[in-house]
């Protein structure tokens, strides 16, 4: 029990937690010996990683997770553990440089994180204690306390509301911050707290909140609150209507007192946080291949040398030369420790061949070329002043090998801007036409504007629809103070804005306004409407939420005359069959229709109910509302008892417009070689009309269908057929459409069969998609065995599942909420910019960091090469062939900035011409620039160059090394020197050759590398350096650079490494041109008609974001430098 304990008090082992939390207002706990205080989380927010005292534990073992810095690692500690022979600094000081680099990297994001933290736990708040109000830090909050908001204030805990300023006791929130929705919501109070809005009376309250345990869901909360009052108990249940969540903002409500239910890292914000699952990109595990084929080719040369060694030491005189003869322990230890030992040294000398900092220049690319995006004003949208975001610089090159592109409808591909179009009412279809509701093909020729009378079915279906919903209105007041909803019944102003948690909804609100039947506005449980300026109160008795499953929301009123009606409306297939009475097949045919011509469509019933049956709802919707135990399905099932039986009123068709340049962006994309997929919740006729209009269906395109599937077997015989079909007319392009409950059938049993069809179809069309389908369709491609790269875009709450499943998820920053974009790789305010995005950064940043790979390993076999060449020239000695220095500062600094400078900025093609030629996109397909035909071509380049460096070295120095005037002898490290030298400037001016772009910045790094390189040996070899225990290379480079023979070496063996290579490129250049050299040529014209000078852009972007309102002088500039 002690051990438990100390366990529970270090919070390893945490107390054993009911399913329900019970929160004793102002904490006045219950004064029997009996009650054991729950344990509660305090108010501090935490989102940083480390504290001061785990930092480096904790980071050093996060960083030696990663492969390449556990390899140097073990590199270092053999080094300090044998004799190697070269010293420990060699591998220690490029880990540490890395390793240092990364940690100040991530501990400085993390100080930033508490920095965040700090101010939030900080910020000061009023609670109820000691029966007055005190101020305190947020931080010091806790469950049960009574806390104070004011208007405009964040909530700083997760309250249950007890009161506010208005008489009713409701309060207005915006969630912005939380799920993205601008829409006012309206949140209760129970009746028995409501007048409890002094700090007295909150002292006298006495009651107790029972609730679930925390929960991450933001639209869920079970409880119940119970208030004593004159010694009897009320009971009143509690939703998601009375929880203020930490991060909403109190708005046009003066104050409001809440009980602290959840605090901290407990609250519905803070277990959102987010930990994305690691994406990893098809460069980074292409790298990791080729990291374990290097290691094997480091293995094979380290195990060759050491059995070479031993085979050269068969012979007596090279085993024990008379000058270095064996001491009597040497001649005595184990043959097999010697061999290891052996093998050891020659890992140690040829590890090199393994690169280090290719993992930090990846990093620091991905980083600094990610600003790229951001800066573009290409980009950026100028109606809603949003720039492009990247939320993940991991995936820059994954956005250039994109093969699948699934992308939402509404909000994505449409505006999400709805407009009413037509209704259907009692069977006869109406368009609105200045206002006025007619039936279809009448026009509006009254010629003194007057409205015609409405029947009693067309005033019926106008005011469900205008009562029907959860639409906030917010007015505009000249003065100051709490505005009164029904002072402007009588039209003291008309600045009156609707708020709505769907478009939708408010298109409708503000037709029927149009139509004479205006929403006024709520006031605690009074909904009030004008019908044609006269004014109807309704009491609003329940709202039936709506819910993804039923796809419906209910409202029960009583009426002006005490009636009970209930107004439902929702998807034609979640309201049509639960209608008894009414127009419902010339309903549903108008309801076709209207998805024909590619509007949103919903239907609207009602039922009356008697006074038995009302007290029969009431009863069975308070029994469930207050169960603790298994609310949802509860609810569920009564409001399946409510919405029966009912009276079909008629169907709305609402306009959701295409956003500008879809068609466009559509081809662009299919150009590209990328196949696009539709996945949307609409309704079959909705989407297709949609589909062929964006340009997604074409005209001449045999679409397929595989809708309303029954059962398994039905589905797999249509799959079958619809495969036949495809392989007969292999000629025209197929497009698919598919519903939802296909989609679950199909992936039930025959995914093999559903994905050949899918494949062989131009397009594919899914439409009544839930949000988890979504995610499984993109899942199922992904896990295909051709495993093609997918990006899924969309703008809503429902898209953020298939985002967060494929490889690379795109948010559009619409009206549907934040949380797309809070869940995506990138944002983007526009569909259309998807085509810069993927065609132009996409393919560029491809090239880059290919080419970046593929470098790093070319250079560091022309490094490792010679070291190994020079092993057969002396005995396997392991004599090595650089001065330590070199080694050591080789990647760090004579070869690291030109890689990562052509890394940031090379262009290949012009942006205007990627963009305009989107056929290019599909010459980087399939990881091409680093297939293992391409990697082969690298590593054998750089076997070969090492061959010349060394042999061409030898042959001029092997057999007269008395290069000098005056016929001094040079040594080992002179010829060491000398490759080196060669190397450096032969790899440098290799990435010169590859350079299609050049910048000030670009021949700043590449003839300064070669500058600095010279500069830095003078230095070094002229000075003896006090710490340095011996003094090899001590005036070497000044002896090798006043050798005219060894400038003359140096030239020829440039010369016979990078000649080869300048003729095949030209020979394949003219000869076998690929399509992107094809586009050079027509690239080179259109930059020198262009503002082309490369670095000018980057200060000019900083600008621009300061001068927005210049966008339209400036566009064309920048488009000209994008990378």
């Amino acid at each position: 029990m002690l051990l438990r304990w100390i366990r529970q008090q270090l919070g390893f082992d945490p107390p054993h937690q009911s399913d329900t939390r019970t929160v004793y207002i102002a904490n006045r706990f219950p004064q029997h010996g009996h009650y054991v205080p729950q344990r509660f989380a305090d108010n501090r927010i935490i989102s940083s990683k480390y504290t001061v005292w785990n930092f480096v534990p904790k980071n050093l073992f996060e960083q030696f997770r990663r492969i390449a810095n556990f390899y140097f690692l073990i590199i270092f500690l053999v080094q300090l553990m044998i004799d190697t022979p070269t010293s420990p600094v060699t591998s220690g000081l490029p880990l540490f440089f890395v390793i240092t680099v990364t940690a100040i990297k991530q501990g400085y994001e993390d100080w930033l994180r508490h920095k965040a933290d700090n101010e939030v736990n900080g910020a000061p708040v009023f609670v109820v204690r000691s029966g007055s109000l005190v101020q305190t830090r947020s931080k010091n909050i806790r469950v049960g306390d009574i806390v104070r908001v004011a208007k405009d204030e964040t909530f700083p805990v997760d309250l249950v509301l007890l009161s506010s300023d208005r008489a009713e006791g409701t309060c207005h929130i915006t969630t912005t911050s939380l799920d993205g929705e601008t829409n006012l919501k309206t949140h209760y109070s129970v009746p028995e707290t409501l007048l409890s809005q002094s700090v007295s009376r909150l002292e006298a309250l006495h009651a107790v909140v029972e609730c679930q345990q925390p929960d991450a869901d933001l639209y869920r909360f079970v409880g119940r609150i119970t208030v004593t009052q004159q010694e009897e108990e009320i009971v009143r249940p509690l939703g998601p209507e009375n929880l203020l969540l930490r991060g909403a903002r109190l708005k046009n409500t003066k104050e409001i007192f809440g009980v602290a239910v959840y605090t901290g890292m407990e609250s519905k914000m803070a277990l959102n946080y987010k930990c994305k699952s690691q994406k990893r990109s098809a460069v980074e595990k292409s790298m990791n291949t080729f990291l374990l084929i290097y290691l094997g080719i480091l293995l094979f040369e380290a195990i060759l040398s050491t059995i070479l060694k031993y085979a050269w030491q068969a012979e007596k005189k090279w085993d024990e030369p008379f000058y270095n003869q064996q001491t009597e322990q040497e001649r005595n230890s184990s043959q097999i420790l010697k061999f290891i030992s052996d093998f050891l040294a020659f890992l140690v000398l040829y590890n090199f061949i393994i690169p280090i900092s290719l993992y930090v220049t990846v990093e620091m690319q991905k980083f600094l070329g990610s600003f790229f995006i951001g800066w573009d004003m290409d980009l950026y949208h100028e109606e809603s002043d949003q720039m492009a975001q990247v939320n993940t610089s991991d995936l820059n090159e994954e956005l250039g090998q994109v093969e699948y592109v699934f992308t939402d409808k509404t909000g994505t591909l449409t505006e999400n801007e709805m407009l009413f179009r037509e209704c259907s009412i009692n069977g006869i279809k109406y368009q609105e036409i200045n206002g006025k509701l007619l039936p279809e093909g009448m026009t509006d020729d009254s010629p003194d504007g007057s409205v015609p009378p409405l029947s009693r079915e067309e005033l019926l279906f106008l005011k469900a629809v205008s009562l029907c919903h959860t639409v906030q209105i917010s007015y505009e007041q000249p003065g100051d103070g709490p505005a009164n909803p029904f002072s402007h019944a009588n039209g003291f102003s008309s600045q009156m804005e609707y708020y709505a948690s769907s478009p939708d909804e408010k298109a409708l609100v503000e037709a029927t306004k149009r139509m004479g039947i205006t929403f006024i506005g709520s006031h605690g449980e009074i909904m009030e409407i004008k019908t044609f300026g006269k004014s109807e109160k309704y009491k609003l008795l329940h709202v039936l939420e709506f819910d993804a499953n039923r796809r419906r929301m209910s409202v029960i009123l009583q009426t002006p005359s005490g009636g009970k009606v209930l107004f439902t409306k929702g998807a034609e297939s979640a309201i049509l069959p639960f209608t008894t009475s009414g127009e419902i097949n010339k309903t549903r045919v108008h309801v076709d229709e209207f998805a024909l011509k590619g509007l949103r469509t919903l239907v609207v019933a009602c039922r009356h109910f008697s006074v038995m049956e009302y007290e029969e709802v009431d009863r069975r919707l308070h029994k469930a509302r207050t169960a603790l135990q298994q609310r949802e399905e509860r609810l569920a099932e009564v409001f399946s008892f409510i919405e029966k039986d009912l009276e079909l009123l008629g169907a709305t068709g609402v306009e959701d417009k295409l956003q500008e340049k879809v068609q466009e962006t559509i081809e662009a994309l299919r150009l590209a070689g990328i196949k696009v997929w539709v996945l949307t919740g609409d309704k079959h006729e909705t989407a297709v009309s949609v589909s062929l209009s964006c340009g997604h269906f074409h005209r001449t395109m045999n679409i397929l269908e595989l809708v309303q599937q029954k059962s398994d077997n039905e589905c797999a015989e249509q799959l079958r057929q619809l495969a036949r079909r495809i392989r007969e007319d292999h000629v025209i392009q197929h497009g698919l459409v598919v519903d939802g409950a296909s989609v679950s059938l199909a992936l039930r049993g025959h995914e093999k069969l559903f994905m050949e069809v899918c494949k062989n179809c131009s397009a594919v069309l899914c439409c009544r998609m839930a949000p988890l389908q979504k995610a499984k369709v993109v899942r199922l491609l992904k896990t295909s065995p051709e495993k093609p790269i997918t990006l899924a875009i969309g703008d809503g709450a429902n898209d953020v599942s298939m985002i967060q499943e494929a490889h690379v998820g795109i948010g559009i920053m619409g009206k549907e909420g934040r949380q797309a974009v809070r869940n995506s790789d990138y944002a983007i305010a526009r569909f259309r910019f998807l085509s810069k995005l993927l065609l132009v950064h996409g393919h560029s940043y491809y090239i880059r960091i290919a080419s970046l790979v593929q470098y790093f390993f070319y250079k560091n076999v022309c490094f490792i090469t010679p070291q190994f060449l020079y092993q057969f020239f002396c005995l396997f000695s392991q004599q090595t062939l650089y001065d330590s220095v070199y080694l050591t500062l080789y990647n760090i600094c004579f070869t690291s900035l030109p890689i990562l400078v052509y890394s940031l900025f090379e262009q290949q093609v012009h942006p205007h011409v990627l963009q305009s030629k989107p056929v290019l996109y599909r010459d980087i397909s399939r990881n091409s620039l680093l297939s293992f035909k391409t990697f082969l071509y690298w590593t054998l380049l750089g076997f070969c160059h090492a061959f010349v460096f060394f042999f061409g070295s030898y042959i001029l120095m092997g057999e007269d090394t008395s290069l000098m005037g005056n016929g001094q002898m040079f040594g080992n490290w002179t010829f060491g020197t000398l490759v080196f030298t060669v190397m450096v400037i032969t790899v440098t001016l290799k990435l010169a050759l590859e350079t299609h772009f050049w910048t000030w910045m670009n021949h700043f790094v590449t003839w300064g590398s070669i500058a600095f390189y010279f500069i830095f040996s003078l230095f070094y070899g002229g000075i003896i350096w006090p710490f340095l225990h011996t003094q090899d290379m001590y005036f070497v480079f000044v002896q090798l650079l006043s050798s005219g023979s060894a400038w003359f070496a140096i030239i020829i063996i440039i010369i016979a490494c990078l000649f080869p290579d300048i003729i095949k490129k030209v020979f394949y250049r003219h000869l076998q041109p690929t399509s992107t050299q094809k586009s050079q040529m027509y690239s080179n014209r259109v930059a020198i008609g262009d503002d082309f000078i490369a670095l000018q852009p980057l200060s000019r972007a900083k600008n621009q974001l300061g001068k927005i309102s210049l966008l339209r002088l400036t566009t064309r500039a920048s488009a000209a430098w994008t990378p």
